[in-house]
């Protein structure tokens, strides 16, 4: 049986349909690139903050913040980093407007008044950050730290944690860990390109 001319077309008129289907899924799959991953670092959290207030993730959009997980009873590498974040701020000077967040991963000792005692050493950009163990472990997770309780003599303990700034945007998205070994006014002049 023969086919008449206009239906032996049908084959290549479908082989042309689809691939100028599969040409402007193509296209436009170039020309809309996918939208970038949201970070695994940061989310949602809600803590007490040094003064009683409670407060959550979103009190602090609108402008840049750090992060830092520590403990009031740290020896040495707590105190070193809010001494050389401290200096950092001063740099900025007094109207900078960026916080930063000194979570404690000591819900058992380092209560609100503990937490406000203790940084009044430091600069008042510093806000103290403390909750219930759960809120603890859940903002541990959202930031992806590590804390330990690690046993020491007649009953006391420290506490292994991570020890780095996390740079978080106005948006409350992770930027980077920030570093603070380096002159002050190089950390400085980071962090106003976040302002």
């Amino acid at each position: 049986m023969k086919l008449s001319p206009r239906l032996a077309l049908i084959p290549l008129i479908v082989a042309v349909a689809l691939l100028g289907a599969g040409a402007a899924t193509l296209l436009t799959r170039q020309s809309n690139p996918p939208a970038p991953q949201a970070s695994l670092i940061g989310g949602p959290f809600t803590m007490t903050a040094d003064d009683g207030r409670p407060v959550t993730d979103r009190d602090f959009r609108g402008h840049p913040f750090l992060v830092y997980f520590g403990y009031t009873h740290c020896p040495d590498v707590c105190p070193t980093a809010l001494l050389d974040i401290s200096q950092v701020l001063k740099t900025l000077g007094p109207n900078a407007k960026i916080r930063v967040l000194f979570v404690t991963v000591d819900p058992a000792r380092d209560t609100p008044k503990v937490m406000k005692a203790y940084l009044a050493n430091f600069d008042p950009h510093i806000v103290g950050l403390s909750g219930t163990e759960a809120q603890t472990k859940a903002m541990e997770h959202v930031y992806r730290a590590y804390a330990k309780k690690v046993p020491g003599k007649d009953g006391d303990y420290t506490m292994d944690h991570t020890a780095i700034f996390y740079l978080m945007d106005k948006k409350g998205r992770f930027v980077s860990a920030f570093r603070t070994d380096r002159p002050a006014k190089a950390s400085a002049a980071e962090l106003q390109e976040y302002l």
